[in-house]
């Protein structure tokens, strides 16, 4: 399936992330419908032009004319609204979603779903620390990677749908893993810096540190403000991963505390002259958009 203009496409819950799609979707001409239980969202979404046809429930004729469905809801909700739902889906659809966790979500949706419709998960590595469709941005994902996560139950028109939603967006990067390196790989550049970030900003209760703090700590933090309920399900839902990655991160401060403790001067340094190198592989050039 190419997707074009006359492509159905619905998306489903329309918070920071859908909302970001549904607008880079709206930006690149596309009439979309989505569902979403904030009745104000909908509104907000239609009163910008996001959307063309929105719903608070799940419709039967608006689902079952789609021929693409994102799923941008949290991870125990979309297998909820698969196994409550998936009755209304044509033959032959495209179901994707952004979840940010895959092992145990895509096992469970492949098997419960119809046989003669498709799923092939997706997870953009885009986000900010704000929530909603009113702080919804195209844009976040014009220099972020894009990671199709299929399995061997797709097909590879299936992984082509889903690659084409990255280049439609913009995405800078478009990359495949498998389920579990996927998890392996989001443990580490996602949900340990997550979790440092929230122990950065509960380890000490000095007063008044907003005051002194200079844009390395608030780089640092940026992601500590974060949604404790789609959060702590991530975490959960990928906890071994996780903290294998919390035990090599221990073991490098450890590292750090020994030589300070030592004051090796020169195991500090080597240790910086690491950190660096690893990473300038990050400062790719822009993408032009």
């Amino acid at each position: 399936m190419r997707i074009d203009h006359s492509t159905n496409i619905l998306i489903v819950g329309l918070g920071l992330i859908g909302g970001s799609y549904a607008k880079g979707f709206a930006k690149n001409g596309f009439d979309l419908c989505a569902i979403d239980s904030n009745p104000d969202t909908i509104q907000y979404a239609l009163d910008n032009y996001i959307i063309a046809e929105g719903a608070t429930t799940p419709d039967p004729e608006m689902i079952g004319k789609a021929d693409l469905v994102i799923f941008a809801l949290y991870p125990h909700i979309f297998k909820e609204w698969i196994a409550e739902n998936q009755k209304y889906f044509k033959p032959g659809v495209f179901i994707t979603d952004v979840t940010g966790v895959k092992g145990c979500i895509v096992d469970d949706i492949q098997k419960m779903l119809r046989e003669d419709c498709e799923y092939i998960a997706a997870h953009p590595m885009a986000g900010c620390e704000k929530l909603g469709i009113q702080n919804s941005n195209e844009k976040i994902f014009y220099e972020a990677n894009y990671i199709v996560v299929p399995t061997e139950k797709n097909t590879e028109e299936g992984k082509d749908v889903c690659r084409q939603i990255g280049e439609i967006l913009g995405f800078a990067r478009i990359s495949e893993l498998s389920p579990y390196y996927h998890d392996e790989m989001i443990g580490f550049v996602s949900q340990l810096t997550h979790g440092i970030a929230m122990s950065l900003m509960t380890c000490n209760h000095m007063e008044k540190v907003e005051d002194y703090t200079g844009d390395s700590f608030r780089d640092l933090t940026r992601i500590a403000r974060i949604d404790e309920t789609l959060w702590s399900e991530l975490f959960l839902l990928n906890k071994d991963a996780l903290l294998h990655q919390l035990k090599l991160f221990t073991m490098e401060i450890s590292k750090l505390e020994r030589m300070l403790m030592e004051a090796d001067k020169e195991g500090i340094k080597d240790m910086m002259r690491r950190s660096t190198a690893r990473r300038k592989l990050f400062d790719k050039e822009k993408p032009e958009k």
